[in-house]
């Protein structure tokens, strides 16, 4: 069985802890005292997480996820670090891998990204497999409002349908990159992008991710 999704978690509350708990974020409104507050809540809390995908309910997760950020930060990170509870789906070894290594890899670039002087990551080939992996599976719904079609590609020159529609826009880079750029993070994913000059532009500000 992989472990990245532990590894990832490891390095998340490695690079929150360093950051301190005011740091900024790369989501929006958020410092990293919240995004802590986000995973701990999304692993522990279902019942206010479901929030996050659906909108009636996201009242009540904001409300319990503020009541989480108000916890010490300590707190906080160990929780993340240990992990959630017997009782969570993500206690599930299947469940953990399959749903959070993009949840903690995507949210520790969120935090590395924010600061100044950032570096990227260079992944071993078999993490960015992965990472490509869960391109295939899940770039359809992180494109789904995109306004133009979007083609992700790779350097070894595989490709997946992000988004089917005309004008399209090429994207290449690496897995991990591309992963970035289809979450919403276009600014900061190193991606070439290509096609009509006023697609690109409508892709780089487009609403994508979950």
């Amino acid at each position: 069985m992989s472990t990245y999704a532990k590894r990832e978690r490891l390095l998340l509350a490695d690079l929150l802890e360093a950051a301190g708990p005011a740091a900024p974020t790369l989501c929006k409104g958020w410092l990293t005292r919240d995004l802590a507050a986000h995973v701990v809540v999304r692993e522990r809390r279902s019942d206010a997480a479901a929030g996050i995908l659906v909108k009636p309910l996201a009242a009540r997760l904001a409300r319990v996820q503020d009541e989480f950020a108000a916890k010490p930060y300590e707190e906080l990170l160990q929780l993340i670090r240990t992990g959630p509870p017997r009782f969570s789906p993500f206690a599930l070894k299947q469940v953990d891998e399959a749903t959070n290594v993009l949840e903690f890899y995507v949210h520790a670039e969120d935090v590395r990204r924010a600061q100044p002087g950032w570096t990227p990551r260079t992944l071993d080939p078999v993490f960015s497999d992965v990472l490509w992996r869960r391109v295939e599976r899940t770039a359809r719904a992180l494109a789904r409002r995109s306004p133009v079609g979007l083609v992700a590609r790779i350097p070894d020159g595989r490709t997946a349908v992000a988004h089917k529609g005309t004008p399209v826009v090429t994207l290449t880079g690496e897995p991990g990159e591309v992963l970035l750029y289809l979450y919403g993070r276009q600014q900061v994913a190193d991606v070439s992008a290509e096609g009509d000059p006023a697609a690109v532009a409508k892709a780089a500000e487009a609403s994508l991710g979950l």
